[in-house]
């Protein structure tokens, strides 16, 4: 899974972006929102991604805050919601305003997202009410240490372990004070380096 971009904005458009990483151009589709907030082309960009692999193709997803990636992650759960009406949700509203309209059982203006009808509505409030208290974990988390965990990957991809193998490694890991080496030591111990 790939799951961070770091690389020069190539081409911006209203469905998403091209990321040059070291030469080859990862396209990404965004919500709007996030787009607007990425900066100009040839600018150096950090995008967490989600990819999403499907009888009819590969698709990339990108996303400026893990509040909004794990918001998108959670609203293709829902029956009747994929990529494009989460994208489509994300677009309309911030994640924060989507997850106070869960919160707030408003079905009307859920029910304005493009795709998104009063029954998917209802099942969006009905499945996701009862998690979003994770979220709001994923966003209080310091971004020290989302900084660490990317140099973390990229120390041990560096070593030659595939990014599978350094997911992983990595998972469990809740010292939380952002310490690299810390994190470094941790996944090689797991990876029996």
């Amino acid at each position: 899974m790939i799951a961070f971009l770091r690389g020069e904005l190539a081409a911006l458009d209203p469905a998403g972006v091209v990321i040059d990483v070291g030469g080859v151009g990862y396209r990404v589709s965004m919500p709007t929102l996030s787009l607007a907030s990425l900066g100009e082309k040839g600018s150096e960009v950090t995008v967490h991604t989600t990819l999403i692999a499907r009888d009819d193709g590969i698709a990339l997803y990108g996303f400026t805050s893990f509040r909004e990636q794990h918001l998108f992650e959670r609203l293709i759960t829902v029956s009747g919601v994929g990529p494009k009406v989460a994208l489509s949700a994300l677009s309309t509203f911030t994640a924060d305003a989507l997850q106070q309209l869960i919160r707030e059982e408003d079905v009307r203006r859920i029910a304005t997202v493009p795709g998104i009808g009063k029954k998917t509505a209802q099942r969006i409030i009905l499945e996701l009410q009862g998690t979003l208290g994770a979220l709001e974990d994923v966003a209080a988390a310091p971004q020290a240490v989302a900084a660490s965990a990317a140099q973390a990957t990229e120390a041990l991809l560096g070593m030659g372990f595939t990014l599978s193998e350094i997911e992983l490694a990595l998972k469990g890991y809740d010292e939380g004070d952002g310490d690299v080496s810390a994190l470094i030591r941790f996944g090689l111990k797991r990876l029996g380096a």
